[in-house]
């Protein structure tokens, strides 16, 4: 593209943001990064090598005069290095505390994040995996109790819980199935799903020693499929909804209370040629019933209703897309912007932040235009 095209393209995007944005900000990192994470409601967490704690501009957060806010921009307030690579990490609610994994062994980094003694983040322990030399990685939840504890393994057959104090290992999900995961998530303080790459998901107690329930996988119409998955509960697990994404763009939205029952399908306007599988992100919105928010398909983050779909496979489209990343910046050495990551705000109605494959990082809140009749998300109730 010559600079006159690239130049028309950024002023019309720049016209078009006026009306579909009510907030961007656009913060720039030395190096990419494929993990951010909130320790906040105005903070996150993000990293390559180098862990940054970084504060969103206080003008986001302005209700009213926002013109008259000075503080406009992120500010770094906590840092620090690691000795190898951050492929993953989780921030341990109610502490300031995160926990890392380098993506290539299953043992986990504990990191303090500092406060008003210090401005540096420190490793203070090393939590060993069941397969240290796994050469996968881990994957990890989180949750809060008085006794904090990390959820964490790389297959299906290793998960387990641990103590962050005392190091000892409170639970081992017992299942026979050897199958890489992609995530994990707390339903409750001792329900969880492990969520595998060929969409099967399992359901577990911690409180009991039970083999854990199977959620089996998705049908897929384009053949082998990789899958991603997110989950949204409220105080009863059993009424939690799972969203399924698959590398062909497919989408499945089902009940665990009614694991045989059809669930809610779609076919995304998504780039599958595009999907980078270490990039691939779908996640429910935490303040909007029915809505995701889908990214790893090209440059673009791209929001989604889903209480219109239905058991049938149909096409969709999607009620928002942030373009941002590959409109504002331009590579010289021609290779694409890619979303590396995003994630939403956790009280904000429809605030998200995201980050690319050039090292920018945007947190941006959406204006829904979406038709009079078509369907609306409904806010969820807290």
């Amino acid at each position: 593209m010559e600079d006159s095209e690239f130049d028309e393209v950024l002023d019309d995007w720049f016209i078009e943001s006026l009306k579909t944005y009510k907030d961007l900000h656009v913060y720039q990192l030395e190096f990419p990064t494929q993990v951010i994470e909130w320790t906040s409601g105005k903070s996150f967490h993000s990293q390559k090598n180098e862990l940054l704690e970084l504060r969103l501009p206080l003008k986001l957060f302005a209700d009213e005069n926002k013109g008259l806010c000075a503080e406009r921009d992120f500010k770094v307030v906590n840092g620090g290095f690691a000795d190898g690579p951050v492929s993953s990490l989780r921030h341990v609610p109610g502490t300031r505390c995160v926990v890392t994994n380098d993506g290539r062994s299953s043992d986990l980094q504990v990191w303090d994040l500092g406060g008003d003694y210090s401005d540096v983040i420190r490793r203070t322990a090393i939590i060993e995996g069941r397969r240290p030399e796994s050469g996968m990685g881990s994957k990890m939840a989180a949750r809060r109790l008085s006794q904090p504890s990390i959820l964490h393994g790389g297959q299906s057959d290793v998960v387990q819980l641990t103590g962050l104090a005392s190091g000892q290992t409170l639970y081992q999900l017992a299942t026979d199935a050897t199958q890489p995961l992609n995530s994990l998530h707390f339903l409750s303080d001792h329900v969880f799903l492990a969520a595998c790459c060929n969409g099967s998901v399992y359901i577990a107690d911690s409180r009991t020693s039970s083999a854990a329930q199977r959620l089996p996988p998705p049908d897929s119409s384009g053949g082998f499929a990789r899958w991603w998955m997110d989950a949204a509960a409220d105080d009863d697990p059993s009424s939690c909804r799972v969203v399924r994404l698959s590398s062909s763009g497919q989408v499945e939205v089902s009940e665990l209370r009614r694991p045989g029952g059809a669930g809610r399908r779609a076919q995304l306007d998504v780039q599958t040629h595009c999907c980078n599988m270490d990039n691939v992100r779908v996640s429910w919105a935490p303040m909007l019933d029915d809505s995701i928010s889908v990214s790893g398909f090209g440059g673009g983050v791209q929001i989604y209703n889903t209480s219109g779909w239905g058991a049938e496979l149909q096409e969709a489209r999607p009620l928002f897309e942030h373009r941002g990343h590959v409109v504002s910046h331009r590579r010289d050495d021609g290779v694409p912007v890619n979303v590396t990551a995003h994630i939403w705000h956790p009280e904000r109605l429809r605030t998200l932040l995201s980050a690319a494959s050039d090292g920018s990082v945007h947190v941006w809140e959406w204006v829904d235009q979406s038709p009079a009749d078509a369907p609306t998300p409904s806010l969820k109730m807290l």
